[in-house]
């Protein structure tokens, strides 16, 4: 869908209105996202990768609030995946606020964590790299097609430390197992990502929003529960639906006095998350969590919330 082509539903528009500064947000929502890679430290060092970078005419630019993470620019080319380093597994094509989750959940080597919907493997990688290949990482996702690219990403990139599982998220309460940290990326409606894809804005309706609710509901409340005491739980989407992130959460942290939210650290322009709209009312605890708009840090829109289980 070409630009001047792109059309925002009515409903799409009366509901962002309310939400933020709309003009900003769609104007953004209409250019170009800057490519970033995420140096993947256990193949290859941070100076390495860059150095072979900057000898192709890659100019590489910090990602504030990941040591990994560059933004990468060359001039009349966006195809940073098609050179020999990424297939060998030195870097990931990963979006810039998509690094944030594995980030907030800090993985350390030893530990039993689970990504309970992990395809394609972005942050999946990202956290095995972070356990330095220690320990047991279990992927998961429920489709067999989404396995495919998620096991090739694992291998690209030298992970020893993974497991993959092809289940419903919430079968794992059946497994007998307690993890030391989840990541729940849960599946959205995908709003903050309309850079990515305009296909977000023709499949977008209210009722798609209800039904993921559930489902997101679900995963959350089952990686609660299989959570180990004293464990962390991230929860996240690529969503800036209140329903779908401040709205879980706070079901969560209403169904479970032991479930309480930790403030996000990081060193990143926030917006404040979103405790009133329309009907529904949010605990104020809900301000620990982290919601970035497009417009924050010309970024893909994120929502991150870190629980721990006391």
């Amino acid at each position: 869908m070409e630009k001047e082509k792109v059309e925002f539903k009515q409903k799409f528009i009366e509901r962002y209105e309310k939400l933020t500064d709309w003009k900003v947000f769609k104007d953004i929502s209409l250019t170009y996202l800057r490519r970033s890679i995420r140096v993947n430290t256990l193949k290859i060092s941070i100076e390495e990768c860059k150095e072979r970078l900057n000898k192709q005419d890659w100019k590489l630019t910090q990602i504030p609030w990941c040591k990994e993470g560059f933004w990468a620019e060359k001039e009349g080319r966006r195809d940073i995946g098609n050179t020999m380093e990424h297939q060998l597994g030195y870097y990931y094509v990963q979006e810039a606020a998509s690094m944030i989750p594995p980030i907030i959940l800090n993985p350390k080597p030893r530990e039993i964590i689970l990504d309970m919907c992990a395809a394609p493997g972005s942050k999946s990688s990202q956290i095995a790299q972070y356990m330095q290949n220690k320990g047991i990482l279990i992927t998961n996702d429920y489709q067999y097609m989404r396995l495919q690219p998620l096991g090739i990403n694992l291998q690209r990139m030298g992970i020893t430390n993974s497991i993959m599982t092809l289940m419903e998220g919430r079968y794992f309460k059946n497994s007998n197992i307690k993890f030391d940290k989840i990541l729940v990326d849960a599946p959205c409606s995908g709003t903050g990502t309309i850079r990515k894809s305009f296909k977000t804005l023709r499949i977008w309706n209210p009722d798609a929003i209800k039904r993921l609710c559930g489902q997101q509901r679900q995963l959350l409340e089952t990686a609660f529960e299989i959570l180990k005491d004293n464990g962390t739980l991230v929860y996240s989407t690529c969503s800036l639906e209140p329903e779908e992130d401040e709205g879980i959460v706070n079901s969560l942290l209403e169904k479970h006095e032991n479930a309480k939210l930790e403030k996000i650290e990081l060193n990143i322009k926030r917006s404040k998350p979103i405790l009133e709209f329309e009907k529904n009312k949010y605990s104020k605890e809900i301000e620990k969590c982290l919601r970035i708009w497009p417009q924050d840090n010309d970024t893909t829109g994120f929502f991150v919330a870190k629980i721990k289980k006391v």
